[in-house]
């Protein structure tokens, strides 16, 4: 395929270097290649017949009647400069698009890719146990379990808005957290409210053997977690029920204590065995604990193993996506079935939501047998992939100073903040940037939507009350993607 590719002055020397051989590059007499126009490709086009034009991704003008007159395909390119290598090495099997930048087009396509490679391996996965149609064990996806803790004392509502926002944001099961001072009624109640809000395995969190025959009465699919001072007391309903069990050792650091309950309860009827060997935290054994998973697993190559995430991301302070993807990993190599996680700190929110992120990677890993990286699917927030080129600053730029004055807008006056996520009629309502002015509200998720209502309703008048705006509705949508709160004039 002969391929051209357009561009501007600032960025030529980065498209060659980036395009190398696999397609030519015409560079326009502008500086910014956005501002290309179809009558200045016209201009300046070569006298030679191509099978498709790049033009900028950028670039905002209508090549649609030039297309035509040139019969030739004038289709949008990357974003960015740096990314036209990576697009053209797909260009014979994607067709690009005159709305859609091709690197959005290509990052879509690759991610619909993945969701059908992972559901195709799944389904064609080997495994040891089901649960309601959830696959565990093997070399099926990690799954993600949970936990709403203190499930026995939050109302029906609470119950059922957490467990529909954890579904939503890819729990594979909901594990109902049980305090020691809740009743037996209360496990009832929280079992019936699980039961009648999702379709999705649900286990009981709970050394108490009266409650954990309360939840077995009651229906629940996986008991949490069983060791030798309760199995006899819980065994016969079990095994009746076939329920799933997660065993614990009766202390955490005897390893041998957990392969002896886990006998216990084979010879006591349990068949469905999940093992936990028990993750400790950092500081508290983590690398010793991580050590007793490796022994379990070379000792059993086959029971279902569960990987307790929650105990570390929910003990130390950093961003919880880098932390679950590294556990993931690391529970993969572990041959691990379930993760675990409560969200029950701010700094631990959206980890359902990484760790199912993560749990698809790592089976995209295993089976290409590489590291998981170029998966077409990433835990990327901050960090680039491929960075941008950086601009020089120019000869003679004026040093900008900020002004020390402050004038009121006569259009009045605006109060921004940003709500969270919550869940209204059954479903899972995104949070938005709210503007409060004393005539109108106005919410959106984009700082340019509310912004540009903002204009277009004429409730500002100053240049540097529009500028102040959007730098704070900037921060706030910022602040939405990050998953952070937001105060008005604070530093993000």
């Amino acid at each position: 395929m002969k391929i051209l590719v357009v561009t501007g002055k600032l960025a030529g020397d980065t498209v060659k270097k980036s395009v190398k051989d696999e397609a030519d590059v015409l560079v326009l007499d502008v500086e910014v290649a956005a501002f290309i126009t179809p009558a200045l490709l016209r201009r300046f086009l070569p006298d030679k017949k191509y099978d498709l034009i790049l033009v900028p991704g950028l670039a905002s003008g209508d090549f649609s009647g030039f297309e035509r007159e040139l019969n030739t395909p004038i289709r949008l390119g990357p974003k960015h400069a740096v990314d036209l290598g990576f697009v053209l090495s797909f260009a014979d099997n994607l067709n690009f698009s005159t709305k859609v930048p091709a690197c959005e087009l290509l990052a879509e396509k690759r991610r619909r890719s993945v969701f059908d490679g992972v559901i195709e391996l799944e389904n064609n996965s080997t495994i040891q146990l089901t649960l309601k149609g959830v696959r565990l064990g093997g070399n099926s996806r990690m799954k993600v379990m949970a936990e709403i803790v203190d499930a026995g004392h939050l109302s029906r509502s609470e119950l059922t808005d957490k467990i529909l926002y954890f579904v939503e944001r890819g729990a594979d099961i909901i594990d109902l957290g049980i305090s020691l001072d809740t009743s037996a009624n209360d496990v009832r109640a929280a079992v019936k409210t699980a039961k009648s809000t999702t379709h999705v395995p649900l286990s009981i969190d709970t050394l108490d053997p009266e409650l954990i025959n309360t939840a077995l009465d009651s229906g629940i699919d996986i008991v949490l977690s069983l060791n030798s001072e309760n199995i006899s007391e819980v065994k016969d309903n079990v095994a009746m029920k076939s329920v799933a069990s997660v065993i614990i050792p009766d202390c955490v650091e005897d390893l041998e204590s957990l392969f002896n309950n886990i006998e216990l309860a084979r010879n006591s009827g349990i068949m469905n065995i999940i093992a936990d060997p028990v993750l400790e935290p950092i500081g508290h054994g983590m690398a010793e604990s991580i050590n007793r998973y490796y022994e379990f697993r070379k000792r059993d190559t086959t029971t279902p193993l569960f990987f307790g995430a929650g105990n570390v991301t929910e003990l130390l302070d950093a961003d919880s996506i880098g932390i679950n993807a590294m556990l993931s990993g690391i529970a993969m190599e572990l041959d691990a079935s379930i993760l675990f996680t409560p969200e029950f700190s701010h700094k631990a929110h959206n980890s359902v939501f990484e760790l199912k992120t993560a749990s698809m990677m790592m089976l995209l890993s295993r089976e290409r047998g590489s590291a998981p990286k170029d998966l077409g699917l990433d835990m990327l927030v901050i960090k680039e992939k491929r960075r941008r080129e950086f601009s020089r600053v120019p000869e003679n730029a004026t040093e900008a100073k900020s002004s020390e004055k402050w004038h009121l807008d006569p259009a009045g006056c605006f109060k921004i903040d940003i709500s969270d996520d919550e869940m209204r009629n059954g479903k899972l309502s995104t949070g938005k940037i709210v503007a409060r002015h004393e005539n109108k509200s106005i919410t959106g998720q984009t700082a340019r939507e509310v912004i540009d209502t903002i204009i277009g309703l004429g409730l500002v008048s100053r240049l540097d009350h529009a500028a102040y705006l959007g730098r704070e509705l900037m921060k706030a949508e910022l602040a939405l993607k990050f998953k952070r709160s937001y105060s008005q004039d604070d530093k993000f």
